[in-house]
């Protein structure tokens, strides 16, 4: 920000002892219209009373001050700082100054428009008095999926709703066949019509969960949390998602049982061959692993490399960073077959919080702690990245998330290589560090 005051009135001003002055006066234009009028209390010690009162030309002794904005503006404005209270205040404590109220009037009327906007969507496909829809905007409403967005995201994804059922199939809006003439859409294609963009209703995009929780409502489905259920969603309203495009790494993959998908991936194994399992596949595969299988998982493919060389028996997975929709279907296959699967990923935010859903959907943590993560950073000798974007909560170890927010490093997965390959050794170290 561009300093407002001169040089020395700014070094004059800007100093510790009068911070609280300057940041109670900052909050109180902003609930005030941004204009210089009534009082604010502050305590202040002697050097801050000091400072304030040859700025108004009057005795102010230390303690708790009342200090009159009215008189704080003139004696702004006549002093050597020559400028009014607004622009010094936002000076000294770095922020802009915005009327709150007007800011809020204006955000809680945008939203109203956000609202109005989906009611017409449902009214102008004869939905509104749908028995789901209530229930589907009360749940919206409630848990905050969209405001959670801002204004500006949340629209969009409410004008891509109303894109979408123009050409989909919806059973409450009477039409007889799926789509628009009985067409049935490929995902990236209505994606790419609606939008401009294939890919605008992939994975977990706003706009992609929002239509996905409306067309389950229409079809009496729940909302899809799987990637089998989300192919049923969309299957519901004539939408046929991609199969074959997104793939999950395996490897030494032996599933149990003679038929041809088991054998197939059996010498797939035995030739020390990965393999890229697709949706397609995993449609028609058996079950991969029997109970209590261990099976390790990561997420860069560098490390299923490193496993490779290193001559790993055990079946060895990875996601090769956020997992598709084969990715989580193959994970949901393991649990579903009583697998033990260890997941190690990148200790940086996206990493923790892809963790978080794969351990949520049944994995265990590989490595995946507040001390592995100290020892990783400790033995990086200054190769560690700047640890930056919103941090998140590592719920299987809370500590971790705190580690990572004081260190402020974040450690990609191919740099633990050297430790993660330990587990592989002579007497392989268990999940929870026992041997």
């Amino acid at each position: 920000m561009t300093s407002t005051l001169p040089a020395p009135m700014r070094a004059y001003l800007a100093v510790d002892s009068l911070a609280p002055l300057w940041q109670a006066t900052a909050r109180h234009l902003q609930r005030r219209q941004l204009e210089a009028r009534g009082r604010v209390r502050v305590s202040l010690d002697e050097d801050g009373a000091t400072r304030l009162g040859q700025l108004l030309g009057v005795l102010v002794r230390p303690g708790q001050v009342q200090v009159d904005l009215a008189t704080l503006d003139q004696a702004m404005r006549t002093s050597a700082a020559a400028c009014g209270l607004v622009p010094a205040v936002a000076d000294l404590t770095g922020a802009v100054l915005v009327d709150k109220g007007a800011a809020d009037a204006a955000a809680g009327q945008a939203w109203a428009q956000v609202w109005q906007h989906l009611d017409t969507v449902f009214a102008d496909r004869g939905l509104a008095g749908a028995d789901w829809v209530p229930s589907v905007v009360a749940n919206l409403q409630r848990t905050g999926l969209l405001t959670r967005a801002g204004v500006a995201v949340a629209a969009s994804a409410v004008q891509t709703l109303d894109g979408v059922l123009d050409r989909v199939h919806l059973p409450d809006a009477g039409t007889a066949t799926p789509g628009v003439e009985g067409r049935r859409w490929q995902l990236a294609e209505l994606a790419g019509v609606v939008t401009g963009d294939a890919h605008a209703l992939d994975g977990t995009t706003l706009a992609a969960t929002l239509v996905l929780r409306v067309l389950a409502g229409a079809a009496g489905l729940a909302s899809p949390s799987t990637s089998a259920q989300v192919r049923r969603v969309w299957d519901s309203a004539g939408v046929s998602t991609d199969k074959v495009s997104g793939t999950v790494l395996v490897w030494a993959l032996r599933p149990p049982g003679s038929g041809a998908w088991a054998q197939v991936m059996g010498q797939r194994a035995d030739l020390g061959l990965v393999t890229h399992l697709t949706l397609a596949e995993l449609e028609v595969a058996t079950a991969p692993v029997v109970a209590g299988q261990r099976v390790w998982m990561c997420e860069n493919p560098q490390v299923l490399q490193a496993a490779t060389r290193a001559g790993v028996t055990e079946p060895f997975v990875c996601t090769s960073g956020n997992p598709s929709a084969a990715g989580w279907q193959f994970l949901h296959a393991l649990v579903a077959a009583g697998a033990d699967v260890a997941y190690h990923g990148d200790f940086d935010w996206p990493g923790m919080e892809i963790a978080g859903r794969v351990l949520a959907a049944g994995a265990r943590p590989w490595r995946l702690t507040a001390q592995d993560y100290r020892a990783v950073v400790a033995g990086a000798a200054g190769a560690g990245l700047e640890l930056t974007g919103a941090p998140v909560g590592t719920w299987w170890d809370p500590d971790l998330s705190v580690a990572m927010r004081a260190s402020g490093v974040a450690v990609h997965e191919e740099a633990c290589l050297t430790v993660l390959l330990e587990d592989f050794g002579p007497r392989p170290r268990s999940i929870d560090g026992s041997e």
